[in-house]
């Protein structure tokens, strides 16, 4: 059964001169935030430094992340807010799912899951 609530995906770039830890912090605060606000985290994928399709506050390189969760959407402008002012996020962006994005989000992650995962050689 198909929960009620809205499927939502956030991705954002974190600003590549934070250290790993740093980096890995930030993406652990994200994540808080967003269960302080009652959202159930679906799936988080760290795409790592990637480079940037133009200059950003001079930079070149960002951390991507993208997370899919679930909330009522109340709080989705206070998520925006807060990603704003953070000067280490360089970029973000939240989409809600339609019935569509939602179903193929679905089929991809059953395909994940079919795969084998790879040993690491």
């Amino acid at each position: 059964m198909a929960e009620s609530r809205p499927m939502y995906e956030l991705m954002y770039v974190i600003n590549p001169v934070l250290s790993d830890d740093q980096t890995k912090n930030m993406v652990e605060r994200v994540q808080n935030y967003l269960r302080e606000n009652d959202a159930d985290v679906v799936h988080t994928e760290e795409m790592g430094s990637q480079r940037l399709a133009y200059p950003i506050q001079k930079k070149r390189n960002g951390y991507y992340v993208v997370t899919n969760f679930r909330g009522d959407g109340t709080f989705i402008a206070k998520l925006e807010r807060a990603l704003q002012i953070n000067d280490d996020i360089l970029r973000h962006l939240v989409l809600r799912y339609d019935a569509k994005m939602q179903r193929y989000f679905e089929q991809q992650r059953a395909k994940a899951a079919e795969q084998p995962v790879e040993a690491d050689a």
